[in-house]
């Protein structure tokens, strides 16, 4: 049964915050920063097609409860840029996590509370699991989100392979263009699909979509989703990441997963399958009515489950 979780009431930012910027052996990572500047550290990550938008309603709120609250733009989009042209464009997932490892260097956090879904709870995931020293808890969207690489040769049930169908047009040249040509028009076709029953796709799309002009946010993207099915080589000083990945280690840190009970890529199942990767503190919250964007859909939801973990 799918429970709508009680929540309180948070606050919406009608005009984006301030950029900074900070440099990592790779990027110029450009984030965005709310709260006192000595206050328990919270980084809020983003996903694929998505950007700093989605926590518009959550990073003000926990703020305001004496937090610092960063949020970053993934590698390819927004203003964060590459720092050298032969950097590879890689879009797995563990340059997704050693580039949440290099923020928190570079700004010089021992150790933050992660929230994330997608392709930022993959990074948060990750860095959980394999640096839980530096991770005070764990708010993830839809679970367990490391990737299975060397298990995505098998195939999945008919349901859930008609629903990636977006992946698999990436692997082609034609989706390539289509990215290139139509991002706007194709990510917004993914909102909708992936968020059926909100009412506020058409509203709050407008907001993200100029992340997505970012030069290198095509190959970022064909990368990332050719690397997860070994279809395109990833980058060479990461491997040793993916290695230990590929045993699905477990995550220990206090964890609530977000799940939308009405997520257009993957809806939550009745039993949870992912209790297992995780060895700590865990609950999973299913949320009624929510789709897969979950913090823009429910921050006060996302709220509650930051705050729940980090008051104890």
């Amino acid at each position: 049964m799918f429970l709508q979780v009680p929540i309180f009431r948070s606050f919406l930012v009608t005009q984006s915050p301030a950029v900074h910027y900070v440099e990592t052996r790779h990027l110029h990572i450009a984030y965005e920063q709310h709260g006192p500047a000595n206050g328990e550290p919270i980084i809020l990550l983003h996903g694929f097609p998505y950007s700093p938008r989605g926590y518009d309603e959550v990073a003000p709120a926990l703020a305001a409860q004496g937090y610092r609250v960063i949020v970053p733009y993934l590698r390819g989009y927004g203003l964060t840029r590459f720092k050298h042209p032969d950097t590879p464009r890689s879009g797995q997932q563990a340059a997704l996590a050693q580039d949440l490892l290099d923020l928190m260097d570079a700004l010089a956090l021992p150790q933050a509370a992660l929230c994330g879904y997608d392709w930022g709870g993959r990074a948060a995931c990750i860095v959980a699991a394999l640096w839980p020293q530096r991770v005070s808890c764990l708010v993830t969207g839809d679970g367990y989100n490391l990737q299975n690489i060397p298990g995505s040769i098998r195939p999945l049930d008919p349901e859930t392979e008609h629903r990636l169908w977006y992946q698999y047009y990436f692997h082609t040249p034609r989706g390539v263009e289509g990215l290139t040509d139509n991002r706007r028009a194709l990510c917004e076709l993914l909102w909708r699909l992936w968020s059926p029953t909100w009412m506020r796709n058409a509203e709050r799309y407008p907001l993200s979509a100029p992340a997505f002009e970012n030069a290198d946010f095509v190959e970022v993207v064909i990368h990332s989703y050719r690397h997860r099915f070994m279809y395109a080589p990833g980058d060479p000083a990461l491997e040793w990441i993916e290695d230990a990945l590929a045993k699905q280690p477990t995550i220990g840190v206090p964890t609530i997963s977000l799940c939308g009970a009405d997520d257009g890529v993957g809806p939550a199942p009745e039993h949870d399958e992912d209790l297992e990767h995780f060895t700590g503190l865990y609950e999973r919250r299913v949320l009624a009515g929510v789709g897969h964007n979950i913090p823009e859909e429910a921050p006060e939801a996302t709220i509650k489950a930051l705050l729940d973990l980090l008051r104890g």
